[in-house]
């Protein structure tokens, strides 16, 4: 049999290994797309030439008032690219600087930096908007707008109920249990009061919560319904970007939040979704190197694409390195306290804790596949996670041989928290 050498990124550097081809059934990667040459002429089609909406200058009157819901930075939003260029045009249309404010979307992440903003939307737009953290924590912040199918309480950030147009501004990528990012995200979670968040995300515990799915995903339609109760009384626009593995914009899709949204999650689909004919015994996947393997916790994502391409009973080796550890001692402690899947969402079913929903969002992959880290991890640490551990990818396939026999087929994925395996219709 014929071996072929792999390298794949494994934090600062690379793992090596070599593998029979006549086991290797596919490789899979990013979709080579050419990123956009011109991005302002970019925003302004896409600005004046919306999808399901009006266009941006007839939303708008000189002198009404404007905000705009930016990412915070755990999410890759470029943003610090179109703000100057869509706050320009809104000048050109007679909307004044005093009249503009930016919001940052933080669902439940920390406050961000008066320095972290500024790199976010550029120094000249910082120097000229007002910028507020959308802090879920404390209530006096928020509007009340009633109570979705879900029963989930609809509470919204009041710097965004008393202007004339809501901008949501983001990039869209694939999500493990919404769906797809981007979208009603902007507002739900992204500007929403933690109980909102709390009961919104609860809903992951459902089947149906899953990576690529938007309808019939009840976290999706939670959050759906949740902006409609808004928009009934509040104009929305949505601006989203489709980004490369290297971050450059491939696309930009603004218009109705709704449908503009389905648009541009067609075209994530064909940037990161890659066609499988059938699911593999072993998929080897590295996470892409650092930042991506810095810990566990950013790991999730390489191990929930990894598992669309797994059998049923199969083994995922993920190759990570986390230099940080687990990134997460809420998750560490909700696996200490319930060693087990069934532990863990029995747990969460009687008290959805946000952090301690990692636990679950990594351990309900497991009952499909064994996960083998190939990680600098500490062992103890691993075995908590309920991961197999091993020191090498050779090391890591001779275990999973005890797992699939000797008789067995490989799916590659090197750029494993980017690629989306799909089954092939």
């Amino acid at each position: 049999m014929t071996k072929a050498d792999y390298s794949y990124k494994y934090g600062h550097g690379y793992k090596d290994f070599s593998l029979e081809q006549e086991k290797v059934m596919a490789e899979i990667k990013v979709a080579e797309m050419t990123p956009l040459t011109d991005l302002r002429q970019a925003v302004l089609d896409a600005v004046y030439h919306p999808i399901g909406s009006k266009p941006l200058n007839e939303l708008l009157q000189p002198g009404q008032k404007v905000a705009f819901i930016c990412n915070d930075p755990t999410r890759v939003a470029n943003s610090h690219d179109f703000m100057p260029i869509l706050v320009e045009e809104l000048n050109k249309l007679g909307i004044k600087d005093e009249d503009m404010r930016i919001v940052f979307a933080l669902g439940t992440h920390r406050k961000m930096t008066q320095q972290e903003m500024v790199e976010a939307v550029g120094e000249d737009v910082a120097q000229r908007l007002p910028m507020y953290n959308s802090d879920c924590n404390k209530l006096e912040d928020f509007e009340y707008f009633g109570e979705t199918s879900f029963g989930t309480p609809v509470w919204l950030n009041k710097l965004i109920c008393d202007v004339d147009l809501v901008i949501m501004t983001g990039t869209i990528v694939h999500h493990f249990f919404s769906g797809f990012g981007g979208g009603r995200k902007a507002v739900l979670p992204g500007v929403a009061a933690m109980e909102t968040i709390r009961r919104n995300h609860s809903l992951m515990m459902s089947p149906d919560s899953q990576l690529g799915k938007l309808h019939g995903n009840p976290v999706y339609e939670d959050q759906m319904e949740g902006v409609r109760l808004f928009a009934k009384e509040h104009k929305l626009f949505l601006f989203n970007a489709v980004l490369d593995a290297k971050k450059q914009f491939l696309k930009i899709f603004a218009g109705d939040w709704e449908e503009a949204h389905l648009e541009a999650c067609k075209f994530v689909d064909k940037v990161y979704g890659v066609e499988i004919e059938a699911p593999a015994d072993i998929v080897i996947a590295s996470c892409g190197g650092y930042p991506k393997d810095i810990n566990v916790y950013q790991l999730q994502k390489t191990m929930d694409n990894a598992w669309c391409a797994v059998k049923e009973g199969g083994v995922v080796i993920i190759i990570g390195e986390c230099e940080e550890g687990s990134g997460s001692a809420a998750l560490e402690k909700a696996l200490q306290e319930h060693p087990s899947p069934d532990a863990i969402k029995a747990q969460l079913e009687k008290n959805f804790v946000i952090g301690a929903h990692k636990a679950f969002a990594i351990t309900r992959l497991m009952k499909k596949a064994k996960f083998i880290l190939v990680s600098a991890l500490d062992k103890k640490i691993a075995k908590d996670l309920l991961f197999d551990a091993a020191d090498s990818v050779d090391e890591a396939i001779a275990l999973a041989e005890k797992y699939v026999g000797s008789d067995y087929k490989i799916i590659l994925m090197p750029q494993g928290s980017l690629t989306v395996p799909l089954l092939k219709k």
